[in-house]
């Protein structure tokens, strides 16, 4: 059975019934072959743009340190232009204050996101789990944060991070401190020591990993829970020196 030909004023093709199909020019001829469509690429949105530095900022930043990181590094990973990253935050200062500005609001909404039971104890135990989980899903932003800069200032350390989350925590102890006849005026100190152990603690578990967290999380509120249950309304020296 023969195969129905159609033509064209372009190319001679040849159809099969079978749904086949043939050049039907002379023998070891082909046709002109098509030229293959050009993929455009969407260009980013500047706030595209500025989500990519960020990230990839944030990513050399925990790798490398401020000092470490250059701004030609930043833009060769992002595929720009020094001049991009000038652009969108003035230098490699100004991409760092954003990245730390960042990760110090997540951690804080956090912990004090985690302030919600009743039993004073368990408040320890969230905000401890709050603070490990943070270290564990967000390694690169803790890195960054426990490490100093030039650009942090007093609103930009470690330090005045965990000052802020020791006033969240103050205001219950200060309640506590009340109910149990303990000085209220008291809980600030006592809010900033239960916060920095902690803080401390997690430092060193961002490295070793070890024990797991929910036991890292049990220790550090033995110690903290059973410190403060044994606490006294008018502590004592116990050595030599009394100033």
């Amino acid at each position: 059975m023969m195969d129905d030909v159609a033509t064209d004023s372009s190319t001679t093709r040849t159809t099969s019934t079978t749904g086949s199909s043939r050049s039907a020019g002379a023998a070891g001829s082909a046709g002109p072959a098509e030229k293959p469509r050009r993929t455009r690429r969407t260009r980013m949105t500047g706030a595209e743009r500025r989500e990519q530095l960020l990230d990839i900022g944030r990513t050399l930043f925990a790798e490398r340190g401020f000092e470490g990181t250059s701004v030609e590094e930043i833009a060769a990973k992002a595929g720009v232009s020094k001049p991009v990253v000038y652009e969108h935050f003035g230098g490699k200062e100004g991409l760092y204050a954003v990245v730390v500005d960042r990760e110090m609001r997540s951690l804080l909404d956090l912990v004090t996101g985690a302030l919600t039971a009743g039993h004073p104890r368990e408040l320890l135990e969230q905000a401890a789990f709050a603070l490990l989980d943070y270290i564990e899903t967000n390694t690169d932003g803790f890195r960054i944060l426990v490490r100093d800069s030039p650009v942090a200032q007093s609103t930009g350390t470690f330090a005045s991070l965990i000052s802020d989350i020791a006033t969240q925590v103050e205001d219950i102890l200060g309640l506590e401190f009340k109910a149990r006849g303990f000085d209220a005026k008291l809980a600030p100190l006592y809010a900033q020591a239960l916060v920095g152990m902690v803080a401390l603690t997690g430092q060193w578990w961002l490295d070793v990993r070890k024990p797991k967290k929910a036991e890292v999380a049990a220790h550090l509120v033995n110690l903290a829970w059973h410190g403060l249950d044994g606490l006294e309304a008018k502590p004592r020296l116990i050595g030599h020196r009394k100033s």
